[in-house]
């Protein structure tokens, strides 16, 4: 009989029990149930009785009793007999709601098959028994460039050089130099746009007034790669010029503020400068778009997604409201949809329910994916959308990474790691992640020519090498990780750069100036890779702890 409630009375000494209670305990015979049940109801209300009375002697005395409730009650559900939430580096799940990594009742995230193995369950491509004449223009002109020997998976595994605190709110987008190796140019939440030289890591420049909000992709003018074109929330278009830091409005969608007209001119003649066409619905209206690409090899292909939860391919020759090539449904928001980057012939996509979708041939059925494979990216808000992205160096077109959102128990310390996937098996190839690295890693992009990857981790910018080529550039330059600005709260010697969820809100002025750039100032500090204790992990399954 076990009792919910124990009340404790102030200045009272408890009684110890004498043996011959105890050993008359022991000699008790078991009782028959209905006699059982008759003799737990007296106890339960000669309890009650007593609680009553310890009570009012209590008030008597004007001395308050502490109670102590023994009930379990649970955070989420708020039912009593069990607890959720986060114990130590692991967090337990509510059994009363679905699990929340592969969305389906009946287990929790730690006991997920998903999350022992990634890809249990994944759904197969389908064989097509018939080949038509297009199959084989197909595999001549557009495959010809991939092996049909898939080569070894190359992993930058190993922190090379960081910047901690770089930028003032968190990143929300990188891209790396056309052709110079060792520029990283990243845009945040602020709307600001940094430019740094990874190899000499103290040569980085921030520049602020371009846009006044998010700056959610930038793009480098293929004519020119010292002209970098950036989007932002804010409705605007910019023409950044690298070297002086000048920046131009390309184009405002939004001129009158969010509260003005609604005749928007959607698309720009770079010729003439003159902005012409109207607006074209492509997702459902009162919906956003949250990102567009156009085919590597069909420029005039065009693949947007939104959060109507569609993915949608789009000839830009005549594009108009509901003439979509293929609509690709998701059960929610879709963060992001690429084509693989040198055949353009598969769909990556990234969508809010935990799954990551492939499509292995855009002339193929497209009304359902060749393969989903559950992956733990269904965040919260005041977080970059994760979004899993190619590796364009690799010629097989199956690699691709993303952040995990789910944190994994390193050594007691509750760790996101960076997943490498192998799109097409579903396998976890390598999960890679840094002790001192304790903030989520949505924002990572992988270098088109080297083996380098760029994570974007709350505020701060890390450079991520294969083993080998790490300790090489370590011996050059011991200085390779450097502090920027102060931080409001103690990091303990952790890196990171602050908490992920920013408490600011999207609020900006539309109005604000974007014209003349500047340059902030920022204070460094270097530490030496030694006193980073950097340890990189081995390729292994996901942690099911």
């Amino acid at each position: 009989m076990s009792f919910p409630r124990v009340v404790i009375e102030r200045d009272t000494d408890s009684e110890e029990s004498s043996s011959e209670e105890e050993e008359e305990e022991e000699e008790e015979l078991p009782l028959e149930e209905e006699e059982q049940e008759v003799l737990n109801n007296e106890i339960g209300r000669k309890v009650e009785e007593d609680r009553v009375v310890e009570e009012s002697e209590a008030k008597k005395k004007g001395k308050a009793p502490i109670t102590i409730s023994l009930k379990k009650v649970c955070k989420v559900c708020k039912r009593t007999g069990h607890e959720a939430g986060f114990k130590g580096a692991t967090y337990i799940d509510c059994p009363m709601k679905p699990c929340y990594l592969c969305k389906m009742p009946g287990h929790t995230t730690m006991t997920c098959p998903h999350r022992v193995s990634m890809e249990h369950g994944v759904i197969p491509a389908p064989k097509r028994n018939t080949r038509s004449p297009l199959d084989f223009v197909f595999e001549r002109q557009i495959k010809s460039n991939v092996p049909t020997i898939k080569p070894a998976f190359v992993i930058p595994n190993q922190i090379d050089c960081a910047v901690i605190r770089y930028h003032s709110r968190r990143i929300t987008c990188l891209e790396f130099h056309p052709t110079n190796n060792n520029i990283l140019l990243s845009g945040d939440k602020k709307g600001q746009l940094g430019v740094w030289d990874y190899d000499k890591v103290h040569e980085k420049t921030v520049y602020g007034n371009i846009h006044s909000c998010i700056l959610n992709n930038m793009r480098f003018n293929p004519a020119n790669d010292g002209t970098l074109y950036a989007a932002s929330s804010d409705g605007t278009i910019s023409c950044t010029d690298l070297e002086s830091g000048m920046s131009s409005s390309l184009m405002d969608v939004n001129p009158n503020g969010w509260q003005g007209a609604n005749t928007w001119r959607m698309l720009v003649d770079m010729r003439s400068h003159n902005k012409t066409g109207e607006a074209v619905l492509i997702h459902k209206k009162g919906t956003k778009v949250v990102g567009l690409q156009c085919n590597p090899v069909q420029p005039e292909l065009l693949l947007s997604c939104g959060n109507d939860h569609f993915a949608r391919i789009w000839d830009m020759r005549k594009i108009e409201a509901g003439s979509s090539l293929a609509d690709l449904p998701h059960r929610r928001v879709v963060n992001s949809a690429y084509f693989s980057p040198q055949s353009g012939c598969k769909i990556l996509t990234t969508s809010q329910d935990n799954r990551i979708r492939i499509w292995d041939s855009i002339f193929g059925d497209l009304e359902t994916p060749s393969r989903e494979i559950v992956h733990s990216h269904d965040f919260n808000r005041h977080l970059t959308p994760f979004r899993a992205e190619w590796d364009p160096k690799d010629p097989s077109e199956s690699l691709a990474v993303i952040g995990r959102y789910i944190s994994e128990n390193y050594n007691g310390a509750a760790l996101h790691p960076i997943d490498f996937i192998d799109t097409s098996t579903g396998k976890l190839v390598a999960e890679i992640m840094e002790p001192n690295i304790t903030t989520i890693s949505p924002v990572n992009k992988l270098h088109p020519r080297d083996n380098v990857m760029a994570t974007g981790s709350s505020r701060s910018l890390f450079i991520w090498r294969t083993k080998d080529n790490s300790e090489l550039v370590q011996e050059k330059d011991e200085r390779r990780i450097i502090l920027c600005g102060k931080s409001s709260k103690k990091s303990n010697g952790k890196f990171g750069g602050g908490s992920d969820d920013d408490s600011d809100d999207d609020k900006f002025n539309s109005k604000g100036k974007k014209s003349n750039s500047k340059k902030r100032e920022t204070k460094t500090t270097s530490y030496s890779l030694n006193n980073f204790k950097t340890k990189p992990l081995k390729n292994s399954k996901l942690n099911p702890s």
